[in-house]
């Protein structure tokens, strides 16, 4: 199939030249928003704990701080819902700058929040609503980012331009991993908890201003153009698209159970895990997670277009199947406290099983809607997930270690059975959402 049509495929590219800046846009934006949001969950496992929580015992203070994180969950669905209005009424483009300005400040804000023993209570709460903030741009940024990309390209590779908003998370945790060791070693010890953390989120000003300057140059996609013209806006997205579509929002929740919680779990959480049961150092895990993030880069492209050819449904249904393998050798691999052997966790968890799932996941979400609502739409499934999944996996992960003994059979099996019931959920609605 696709490997004797490469020569095809290329001529495509080739006739498609004007993607490149505007997967520039997509990816580098995302990047932006992710780099942010992962650092804040690196740290809610190493530093923030210490600084923000310091009067908890250390495993009530890592649940503190991730309860903390899971406030930007809780905000991603009310941001998406707020942005879509925008982005199904004023356009993509425009609704993309609004995202991107909000997360990169409050990001940069988090770099020079005052911890607990300068302000006191203000400091967690502080925290908190910074990371709300986050959470709404974050909650505004994926669909419009998948938007951008997705209607500039080609109906037939539809789930391969849409894969490259969906690289902007490796990317992001690339960068976010590299910044956390580099700094790491400049500030050794001490000198880390105390500034070196915050400088990471001070940079995001970086990719704040080349993330500006690629979006302000892109134009507006041609299907809203088209809308436009033709004067078929929707009046009010949200409440139309709730009304009309709310079983494919509630298919395209549930289709990312099997994905967002198990991501979670990959990164966040094991972040907790190894720094209790193993002599790692933050720098070899963040280097472990900065391989499995090269990885990412090229199988999330690679997987989303083999989904173009062997249909995105079919492709979505199997790689939750994959999910559902994966968990329990998942962490067979991490219980040796083998470097090699977690490493290649790291590598078959995000590099495969999350890459095969994100490949065609914008694309499979996106095609559930019509134009006019298509930004609400996939928004409202989109986020959602974050509330049913991705946001209270780390903190019921991180409760059940605290309750048994960190190596203990029983706390692995009962996590890798989450992910084998999200899997199935993930599967079962992939099947059910050809029905939509």
């Amino acid at each position: 199939m696709i490997f004797w049509n490469i020569p095809a495929f290329l001529r495509t590219i080739q006739s498609q030249r004007h993607m490149f800046p505007v997967i520039c846009a997509c990816s580098l934006g995302t990047a932006l928003v992710w780099y942010d949001f992962f650092l804040y969950a690196f740290f809610s496992a190493t530093i923030f704990p210490r600084l923000f929580f310091p009067t908890l015992d250390p495993y009530s203070a890592i649940i503190a701080a991730f309860t903390t994180n899971f406030v930007g969950f809780v905000a991603r669905p009310i941001g998406g819902a707020f942005f879509s209005i925008f982005g199904d009424r004023i356009g993509r483009k425009s609704t993309l700058v609004m995202t991107l300005l909000l997360i990169g400040f409050s990001s940069m804000l988090i770099g020079v929040l005052p911890d607990y023993q300068r302000i006191g209570l203000l400091a967690p709460i502080g925290l908190g609503l910074l990371r709300f903030l986050q959470g709404i741009g974050l909650g505004g940024e994926w669909s419009g980012s998948v938007l951008l990309s997705l209607e500039h390209g080609d109906e037939k590779h539809r789930a391969f331009w849409g894969s490259w908003a969906q690289v902007g998370v490796p990317i992001g945790l690339l960068l976010s991993t590299i910044s956390a060791i580099v700094f790491r070693h400049l500030y050794p010890d001490e000198a880390f908890t105390a500034i070196g953390w915050r400088v990471p989120f001070l940079l995001s000003t970086i990719l704040l201003t080349i993330g500006l300057y690629i979006r302000l140059r892109i134009p507006e996609t041609p299907p809203f153009v088209q809308l436009l013209a033709s004067k078929q806006i929707a009046s009010s997205p949200l409440l139309e698209v709730v009304r009309r579509y709310w079983r494919p929002i509630l298919l395209c929740t549930l289709l990312r159970s099997g994905e967002n919680a198990p991501f979670y779990i990959f990164t966040t959480f094991t972040f907790t895990y190894l720094g209790q049961t193993s002599s790692l150092s933050p720098e070899q895990i963040y280097f472990f997670l900065a391989i499995a993030s090269l990885v990412a880069l090229i199988t999330i492209p690679l997987f989303a277009l083999l989904s173009d050819h062997v249909g995105r449904r079919r492709w979505y249904a199997l790689g939750s199947l994959l999910m559902a393998v994966f968990a329990f050798p998942y962490f067979l691999l991490l219980q040796s406290l083998n470097p090699w052997l977690i490493v290649t966790a790291f590598v078959l968890s995000l590099g495969l099983c999350i890459a095969w799932l994100y490949g065609p996941q914008a694309a499979l979400i996106v095609s559930c809607f019509e134009t006019r609502l298509r930004y609400s739409g996939a928004t409202l499934g989109y986020q959602l997930a974050s509330l049913t999944a991705g946001g209270p996996t780390p903190i019921l992960a991180t409760s059940l270690i605290a309750g048994s003994q960190s190596t203990d059979s029983t706390f692995f099996t009962s996590i890798a059975l989450f992910i084998v019931i999200m899997s199935i959920i993930s599967f079962l609605s992939a099947l059910l959402l050809r029905q939509a």
